[in-house]
């Protein structure tokens, strides 16, 4: 009996945008409105890729970025929740699928020491170059049409849990805790069994809400959580049945 835990990682695990947060290491704490204004939806990858450039030709280090993202807040009640988690690892595998990259993440968990409560993370590769800036790529290429360019979720998701049926392991149930639109294809995914959690006000509660609406719901349960409390009550009722 075995549970998979699937985390997002921006305002999920983190109550930021960790794209967003390293702004705070540019001159003014600001970008220039040329660049702001270059998003191209579903490009946010090479928009992000554009943004380490001018943090690079404004002189920004490594070390600084480095105690930038550091300073990011976790959300309410996620400490205890990694804790319990941690606690509990026999019951939990436990993998991160977000459109951050892997210097943010590893970063951010390793200072508040969370990084062995994961068993993978699955985001954009990231590395500083020989000139010190920071470069980003894409996760996969994939062919799914609700899902931006450089990641598909439900793709991941699926790639894993083959991965580890080929290793003899499957799940009681999975349960899917996230806060984004991109997070709905995975759920779509999910079976009657399985759970989602979408975090309270954000985009992926208000999708799943409207797919109810147009007589198309999902096929997993629902639950709704604001605290991480609420994600740490429901897995301490699944261990105890």
């Amino acid at each position: 009996m075995k549970f998979l835990l699937v985390f997002d990682f921006d305002h999920t695990i983190i109550d930021e945008n960790s794209d967003t947060w390293i702004v705070r290491c540019a001159p003014e704490r600001k970008l220039p409105n040329g660049l702001r204004n270059s998003y191209q939806p579903g490009h946010w990858t090479e928009y992000m890729g554009r943004v380490f450039v001018y943090l690079g030709d404004s002189g920004v280090k490594e070390d600084e970025m480095k105690r930038t993202m550091t300073t990011i807040p976790f959300t309410a009640g996620m400490i205890d929740l990694l804790g319990f988690i941690g606690e509990n690892k026999e019951l939990f595998d436990c993998i991160i699928v977000s459109d951050s990259n892997t210097v943010f993440i590893d970063w951010i968990l390793k200072a508040a020491e969370f990084h062995k409560v994961f068993d993978e993370v699955f985001t954009n590769p990231a590395a500083f170059s020989s000139t010190g800036y920071l470069t980003v790529q894409h996760f996969h290429a994939h062919h799914c049409a609700k899902c931006p360019k450089n990641l598909c979720k439900r793709k991941v998701l699926t790639e894993f849990l083959d991965k580890q049926l080929e290793r003899g392991v499957s799940y009681t149930q999975i349960v899917y805790i996230g806060d984004g639109g991109n997070d709905l294809c995975p759920v779509m995914f999910l079976k009657k069994n399985d759970i989602a959690m979408p975090r309270q006000g954000y985009a992926l509660e208000k999708k799943i809400s409207q797919l109810a609406q147009s007589l198309s719901p999902v096929q997993c349960s629902v639950l709704v959580w604001s605290s991480a409390i609420d994600i740490m009550s429901y897995l301490k009722l699944l261990i105890k049945e």
